[in-house]
């Protein structure tokens, strides 16, 4: 069977623990590029020897980020593109039903959200909150906002948690496919406290959730309505685990709600900080201020 016409776009940096089992996954597709930052393990020689094209990104700090680049810079073969994280693993079935679905894009269809199945404290959950992210895309149709984000904390060079601005319709796939971090929780939950930093930051200056995003529509206003209510670090963890079944995947199920509550306070926590900081002038560490001369004083 020939192979799928897609040009597969897998974004890296030091990604040797999982790089292998994303592109072994992904051999029925035409074309597949590793965009890497400059990793210093054995990302590239390994995304080399699975035939993938590797390509370098350097961010100079500002706009475009790594997917508008990948999505305006590379020489793709192919209008379709399927963004996948290194940390993503690929499915037979899935991988059937993207080459089933292409005619959609010449009927007026822009982008296909697909579902993901995550593997947190080393088990498969089969319950909880899903994540599903607008990764199929037509090229010409795309575009990754600018979020006014250069200035948040801990800023990196990949755009943030939201979805691109798709022109056409959107609609989403069956099956589904599987995140599995092969790095340690240490890395999960420092890359989640860099999330919330930004996160924060944006929230601060009203710009989440950007109407031109494209979005599944009940998901979307269901989104919105949590975003508006208060505890949400309690309602999120009491909608994973309660609401969605969580409870039933054990002890995995749990931590995977509680992590997700944890994200959420650190949002929260650093919203008021930013607020606090707007309000008052900081005083570093150790740095003493000079107060206002008095009569005695400048006599």
């Amino acid at each position: 069977m020939e192979r799928i016409p897609v040009s597969v776009i897998v974004m890296t940096k030091n990604e040797e623990s999982n790089i292998a089992k994303c592109l072994a996954g992904l051999t029925d597709f035409a074309e597949v590029f590793v965009v890497d930052s400059r990793s210093t393990d054995n990302t590239c020689a390994i995304a080399e020897s699975y035939g993938a094209k590797v390509v370098q990104f350097d961010w100079n700090g500002r706009y475009p980020k790594k997917k508008q680049w990948c999505l305006k810079e590379l020489p793709c073969t192919y209008p379709i593109l399927l963004y996948v994280d290194a940390d993503e693993e690929m499915s037979p079935e899935l991988a059937e039903e993207i080459r089933a679905c292409l005619p959609k894009f010449s009927q007026g269809y822009g982008g296909a959200f697909v579902g993901f199945d995550y593997v947190f404290a080393g088990k498969k959950l089969a319950y909880g909150h899903r994540v599903f992210k607008l990764v199929l895309v037509h090229q010409a149709s795309s575009e990754f906002l600018d979020y006014d984000d250069l200035d948040a904390a801990n800023m990196w060079e990949v755009e943030g948690h939201y979805q691109p601005a798709i022109k056409g319709r959107t609609f989403a796939l069956k099956h589904r496919m599987l995140h599995d971090d092969h790095d340690s929780l240490y890395h999960y939950f420092d890359k989640h406290n860099r999330y919330s930093d930004w996160e924060a930051q944006l929230r601060s200056k009203g710009l989440m959730n950007d109407p031109r995003e494209a979005n599944l529509g009940l998901r979307s206003m269901m989104k919105k309505v949590l975003d508006n209510l208060p505890f949400k670090p309690l309602i999120s963890f009491l909608h994973s685990y309660i609401l969605k079944f969580g409870f039933l995947d054990g002890a995995a199920g749990f931590h995977y709600a509680m992590a997700r509550a944890t994200y959420y306070w650190q949002i929260g926590l650093k919203m008021d900080e930013l607020a606090a900081r707007k309000q008052t002038k900081l005083v570093r560490p150790g740095v003493v201020t000079a107060r206002p001369a008095t009569k005695e004083s400048a006599t």
